[in-house]
């Protein structure tokens, strides 16, 4: 009865696998990613970033988590980061950033990489890892002066990778994407599938023990 473990706070990560079939059981890593970042070096891809911090923020929940799930469970992480002019984006936190990045990226596109991990987990042991990371190229439109200072004072793109959202009030300001729209979102669901399925796991399985209320 494998329950599936999302090591993420992102509620968006949580809505996609809900309208997905599966309700996950919900524990935040807390790790450092600019910590785990600085120590891959500054010649680390931009895709090994997003994959090592996925693998470490799934690594990260397995001492906390009750006895009955370790007993038969798979583990997700993940970690989003925009691409853009070389450099790789995450959440910007505050107003000025946001805003700074967004006049710099309206009109354009960049890359969104979200890394994936899954840990296969029986026994309280890790039995199972693989991890990829998928790439999605968004192109941004322009918002106004108007829209653009609405959308920061809403607060929304300050806690989101590249300060933006697909799924939220930043999608009136994305003109379109090029790949998977849940990736963008922040958990793409053909690379999670095929990650699980290298564990030895299938969606049929998770929908049964892990359904939605």
């Amino acid at each position: 009865m494998t329950r599936l473990v999302l090591a993420s706070a992102s509620p968006a990560r949580r809505t996609v696998l809900r309208k997905a079939g599966i309700e996950p059981h919900v524990h935040v890593s807390g790790v450092d990613e600019d910590a785990i970042q600085d120590s891959l070096g500054p010649r680390a891809t931009p895709a090994h970033v997003v994959t090592e911090l996925a693998r470490a923020k799934a690594s990260a929940v397995l001492p906390d988590l009750p006895a009955e799930v370790l007993a038969d469970a798979v583990v997700i992480g993940c970690d989003s980061m925009l691409l853009i002019d070389g450099e790789l984006q995450g959440k910007p936190h505050t107003a000025d950033v946001a805003r700074a990045r967004w006049r710099s990226m309206a009109g354009r596109s960049g890359t969104l990489l979200t890394g994936h991990c899954v840990l296969r987990v029986r026994d309280g042991s890790v039995t199972g890892e693989t991890a990829a990371d998928s790439a999605t190229v968004v192109h941004f439109g322009t918002p106004s002066g108007d829209d653009l200072e609405a959308y920061l004072d809403s607060g929304e793109p300050m806690q989101v990778a590249g300060a933006f959202t697909l799924d939220g009030l930043g999608g009136w300001f994305i003109d379109r994407i090029e790949g998977d729209p849940s990736s963008v979102i922040g958990i793409g669901l053909p690379l999670v599938r095929r990650l699980l399925g290298e564990v030895g796991v299938g969606i049929s399985e998770l929908w049964t023990v892990n359904r939605p209320d």
